[in-house]
């Protein structure tokens, strides 16, 4: 099937760089997202978010006149459906944004289109939420239309490069929309391009994410079990994963992102009697930031009135998103045990989050600061000098979660060093 014309609903992480990639490979593009700042801002060759390489790519596929963006859809021969599906207070997928941009499509839909959903959806999203709304149009999904689900699997910091090389799950509501997706995504995926049906290439998402999940759910537990038993948690997956078959993920602060701490809840609202092990994950990834506050207080003594530098705010190193992130779930609880919290993130110096107080530089974090604590494994942030940084802040006291820091040299710039789960303190 040959594509001329797409538009994409939903510009963030995953919409603007697919949206991007394929004008840079010669097809017209009709980049659409409704909230005004963003539109305003890539009408103007300004960036909402960042990801390497990203701005290059976006400003190449907008001057070479390929990719627009707009407000609202335009007639298409096929439509990528990339906005944002969040969880509601109860964990149940909130679909609201994906019915919004189904229904932004009726009106444009015609015989022959391809509708593709990349959304990370609860099983049967697919057939029984867009399906249903589409097919509002007059038209038959399958019949008239062409329907797929087809996840994005691209990890922050590497998507542009994933984008392309991954292998790409392709799951049509028939074989004929499938091959359809196949030919779209050929136009710039190198990966092999796997099809099957839409259900299950929703199911393969989640499964994925939540492997994960469970998988620093034990971290977590060891590293709670190790400081609980005197032991070095790092030391011990080092060495437990020297056996060939074993491969134990890193402990932390917690699981954040809009992929790995979101998902799992997906799953448990799809049938929450068959899914205890995954909720059993989900709670001990939830409850991980009380453990580290515990762990500040239990070593630092009252919270109430301690100045405390804090290290890193994004949910994982090296990027800017701080979507659903375990680092502000831990200031949150500082601040409300009555710590005077300084938070810098060097990837949003200028982030404005509610109940988090920010610094835009790592001195003013430093400057007055009784204890610091590395939340967020940043490359900028693990390479500092802590004998540079002993100049800068009377704290003598540094907090690891991450296992960031080298623990001699700290100890040798005169800072007593206490890393997240392990058992033997600062010995």
């Amino acid at each position: 099937m040959k594509f001329k014309k797409v538009c994409v609903l939903g510009l963030g992480y995953i919409g603007l760089p697919t949206a991007s990639t394929l004008a840079t490979h010669g097809l017209q593009v009709v980049g659409v997202d409704v909230n005004p700042h963003i539109v305003h801002g890539l009408q103007n060759g300004r960036l909402h978010l960042y990801e390497p390489g990203l701005r290059t790519l976006v400003q190449a596929a907008l001057r070479s006149g390929n990719l627009v963006v707009r407000s609202e859809p335009e007639p298409a021969d096929a439509f990528i459906i990339a906005v944002q599906t969040p969880f509601l207070e109860d964990k149940r997928a909130d679909l609201r944004y994906v019915r919004a941009a189904s229904e932004a499509v009726v009106p444009h839909l015609r015989t022959g289109n391809l509708v593709i959903l990349e959304s990370t959806s609860p099983p049967l999203t697919t057939r029984e939420v867009v399906a249903p709304i589409l097919e509002r149009s007059g038209l038959k999904a399958g019949k008239d239309f062409h329907l797929v689900y087809s996840p994005e699997r691209v990890l922050p910091g590497q998507i542009l490069r994933e984008l392309i090389e991954n292998a790409r799950v392709v799951g049509g509501i028939d074989r004929a929309s499938a091959e359809a997706a196949r030919d779209l995504y050929a136009t710039f995926v190198r990966g092999e391009i796997v099809l099957t049906d839409c259900t299950t290439a929703e199911m393969v998402k989640l499964m994925e994410n939540t492997f994960r999940d469970v998988n620093i759910a034990l971290a977590n537990e060891f590293a709670r079990l190790a400081d609980r038993l005197g032991i070095d948690v790092w030391e011990a997956i080092a060495l437990a994963n020297r056996h060939p078959r074993v491969n134990i993920l890193r402990p932390g602060p917690g699981v954040g992102g809009h992929c790995i701490s979101v998902d799992p809840w997906f799953l448990v609202e799809a049938a929450p009697d068959l899914t205890r092990l995954i909720r059993s994950a989900r709670d001990v990834n939830d409850s991980q930031p009380d453990f580290v506050v515990e762990w500040v207080e239990r070593n630092l003594g009252r919270l109430e009135g301690r100045r405390l530098a804090v290290l890193g705010l994004a949910y994982k190193p090296d990027v800017d998103d701080l979507r659903e992130s375990p680092a502000i779930e831990v200031v949150h609880r500082l601040v409300q045990a009555g710590a005077h919290v300084c938070a810098y993130e060097p990837f949003k110096p200028e982030a404005q989050i509610s109940g988090v107080p920010t610094v835009t530089t790592l001195s003013e974090a430093l400057k007055d600061a009784e204890a610091l604590v590395l939340l967020v494994g940043h490359s900028s942030l693990r390479e500092i000098n802590p004998h540079e940084i002993q100049t800068q802040t009377p704290a003598r006291l540094a907090f690891d979660a991450v296992n960031g820091w080298d623990k001699t040299a700290w100890q040798a710039a005169g800072f007593r060093v206490l890393r997240l789960g392990d058992g033997r303190g600062d010995a």
